[in-house]
């Protein structure tokens, strides 16, 4: 089959990782139709990874994160099974922007790592990522890269057939089942499209002793006033409490096509609920005035203080595409793409706590919800001034973006953003170098408040009292330029080389600007700076890639140096002694900068092997990511060095995938953090697809997710230690297409 995708990827040099170049050997050609360029994967230069969409349709439900870790240069930084927001090459948050069909997922997965990403994975075309600043056309201060989910909501050509599918799914870790259908069609030359999806998981099953706290202990009097660090592991915890996850996502599409070009109108619509497995607790002033052996309790009684208490989130989005393309007869302007996105997304967390004897646990008054919220309207446009030997376009793009806070848990106040871009992407072949060049330039506004709260003097309360906060406005005007560079050069038949150079400005986000208050996601009381500069990134990607009689190999290497790098600085615990009675007990965080440099590798080689009744493929493949600070300090939650080992076995209708995760320990850690331990995670994938009569097929999968029932943690996730990964699971899939 041919697969093509149909966002549109300002910038997306890039070369289909080897790991999906085995799962493509069932493909006549993967069109990167995302790119401005519309290329085969094999014509565009810098990394990328193409996940086909059959391929995830065969295997298990998962958050965007858990879908794409494992790929070289790929990771998920989790919060539970509910969230996996993406890692690429140790980088995340801002400088990673998740997008469907081209544009930015306005969520508010910015605002907290225990909000996941509002994506629906239910019958897409595939998933683009583009690994390092290559795409920043895309969107503005894309350091890491991009994530691309692409569909065919909208069709930009007409249904060839009718098609309606309809899936069954069960999972044994979390004794979970979904439901899913599509349907598309041609009815009166309109291109009709419809996908719904309903999954029900409950809590999930972790290893014996997987779960591990940590807390302060003190010495014998002989070591009286000395302190260390004790890890406690939580024994004969069967599943994880508030990890389950219920989502219902539905999309329809209505396109229209013809010589002329393509218009097309979509609705879509997510609703999900899922529980917070951990949550930090911000201490009332009251338990000031407890005695010493309390104290020396005190963490014991932080992890139980939210025993019995069920934190939850619930999130719903409905978003509106309007795009199209319109073909002129005109040598100087061919083409004309256009699209308009109207989001409403709204996260609403709250807190259920358990009644004892028809009376809630003392010093645990049920809190009130906290609801975050985003609504956006986003416009743009792509000139095409191709020509036969030169490629040209010119991308203008206008969002207006208002994010809200509202609750018991608000740490940052409403903020309004507005940013304009104008860019620019050449494409050219000139001896003896492909030259892909893209320029593009931000002007950001970004508008809100902080809240300054005065605490009172002691004798005017018992425990204090506080003022009525205070509001201090800002306004910011930020205007960055960023531009990359990429030459190519085909060595011979088998070798090719390419060359990327970029300058990234990124300018600080609404949360670094203007975060202040306790984010209990983070267990930390958080504080913004509004006179944070952009951050300045020159980057280097060197790529060779090699193919030659089912042989391949690819390496890539990168460098990200950084000026003015935003991070978040933990207080030192003789400062967290000062003011903790303030504080609610919560580590005081700031937002600071400081010049870092991230480089690294990603390494792939693997070998095809032709049997009498398919096709055997071997993948290798590495990834090392290093990031520190001038001073020579390292960088929090960097990912650590992971060996890829994976077998596929493709045959008429049959596809199986065996792989292992070898993750190594990651000690080099930044002050105050702790280390983690290695894990192998081994997981498999077995499908069958049936014709049972003329345009129509039955396709059934088994899969197995850790089947060494590790006990594993992602050491960037800020809950490591307290929400390890998953156990075994085992489940099967079934679809049946007519």
């Amino acid at each position: 089959m041919k697969n093509l995708v149909t966002g549109k990827l300002p910038l997306a040099a890039a070369i289909v990782s080897m790991s999906c170049t085995a799962l493509s050997q069932e493909m006549e050609e993967v069109i990167i139709t995302s790119s401005l360029i519309d290329a085969s994967s094999e014509e565009i230069s810098n990394p990328l990874h193409v996940i086909d969409g059959g391929a995830l349709a065969t295997d298990a439900s998962q958050s965007l994160g858990a879908s794409i870790d494992g790929l070289v240069g790929i990771s998920s930084s989790d919060y539970g099974a509910a969230v996996g927001q993406p890692i690429i090459r140790g980088m995340s948050g801002s400088r990673v922007k998740v997008l469907n069909n081209g544009m930015v997922i306005r969520d508010v997965s910015g605002l907290g790592p225990d909000h996941g990403n509002d994506t629906d994975l239910n019958n897409i075309q595939q998933i683009e990522i583009v690994r390092g600043p290559s795409s920043l056309l895309y969107s503005n201060g894309t350091i890491g890269g991009i994530v691309n989910i692409v569909d065919n909501s909208i069709a930009r050509k007409d249904f060839a057939d009718s098609a309606f599918t309809l899936g069954l799914e069960a999972q044994s870790v979390n004794n979970g089942d979904s439901l899913d259908f599509s349907y598309q069609n041609n009815i009166g030359g309109l291109n009709i499209s419809a996908a719904y999806k309903d999954s029900q998981f409950d809590d999930y099953e972790i290893p014996d002793g997987a779960v591990m706290h940590h807390q302060e202990e003190h010495e014998t009097e002989e070591h009286e006033g000395e302190e260390h660090e004790a890890e406690e592991h939580e024994e004969g915890l069967v599943h994880l409490p508030n990890s389950d996850a219920d989502s219902t996502s539905q999309r329809i599409g209505i396109s229209k096509t013809g010589d002329w070009g393509f218009f097309g109108l979509s609705f879509s619509d997510n609703q999900n609920l899922y529980g917070i497995p951990y949550h930090g607790d911000d201490h009332d002033e009251d338990h000031a005035d407890e005695d010493d052996h309390d104290e020396d309790h005190a963490d014991e009684e932080d992890h139980d203080s939210h025993a019995g208490e069920r934190i939850f989130s619930t999130t719903e989005s409905s978003v509106v595409n309007l795009e199209g393309s319109y073909n002129l007869d005109n040598s100087l302007l061919s083409k004309i793409d256009y699209h308009f996105r109207d989001s409403d997304y709204s996260l609403t967390e709250q807190h259920a706590e358990e009644e004892h004897e028809g009376e809630h646990e003392a010093g645990h008054d049920e809190e009130g919800p906290t609801t975050f919220s985003n609504e956006a309207r986003e416009y743009g446009a792509i000139f095409d001034l191709g020509g036969n030997s030169l490629t040209q376009k010119i991308a203008v793009n206008y969002v207006v973006e208002d994010v809200s806070v509202i609750g018991s848990e608000a740490f940052i106040n409403p903020t309004e953003s507005k940013e304009l871009a104008l860019g620019y992407y050449l494409s050219k072949e000139l001896a003896p170098f492909h030259i892909d060049f893209g320029i593009r330039h931000d002007q950001i506004s970004r508008k809100g408040s902080v809240s300054h709260k005065e605490h009172e003097d002691e004798h005017e309360g018992e425990h204090g009292d506080e003022h009525e906060a205070e509001l201090e406005y800002f306004e910011r005007d930020i205007n960055t330029t960023s531009y990359a560079l990429t030459l190519s050069r085909d060595i011979n038949e088998s070798l090719a080389v390419n060359l990327g150079f970029s300058f990234v400005e990124r300018a600080p986000s609404a949360v670094e600007l203007l975060m202040n208050g306790p984010h209990l996601a983070t267990g930390r009381n958080e504080v913004g700076n509004f006179n944070l500069t952009p951050e300045v990134s020159n980057n280097i990607d060197l790529s060779f890639n090699y193919q030659n009689d089912g042989f391949f190999a690819n390496l890539n290497l990168f460098q990200n140096d950084m000026d003015n790098y935003i991070y978040l600085l933990d207080e030192t615990e003789e400062e967290h002694e000062e003011h903790e009675e303030h504080e609610g007990g919560l580590i005081l965080a700031n937002y600071l900068q400081q010049d870092a440099q991230f480089d690294g590798y990603e390494l792939e080689i693997g070998k095809t092997f032709d049997l009498a009744r398919g096709s055997v493929t071997l993948v290798y493949g590495r990834d090392s990511v290093s990031g520190e600070f001038n001073d020579g300090s390292n960088i929090p939650r960097v990912t650590p060095e992971r060996d890829l080992y994976k077998l596929f076995y493709v045959e008429d209708g049959l596809r199986f995938v065996l792989s292992l995760k070898d993750v190594s320990a990651q000690t080099d850690t930044a002050v105050d953090e702790t280390g983690t331990d290695g894990f192998q995670m081994l997981s498999l994938n077995l499908s069958k697809t049936i014709e049972t009569s003329p345009g129509q097929k039955l396709t059934v999968s088994v899969f197995g997710k850790n089947l060494l029932d590790e006990a594993a943690r992602n050491h960037s996730s800020f809950v490591k230690d307290e929400v390890p990964l998953a156990g075994r699971n085992l489940g099967i899939r079934a679809s049946y297409t007519f």
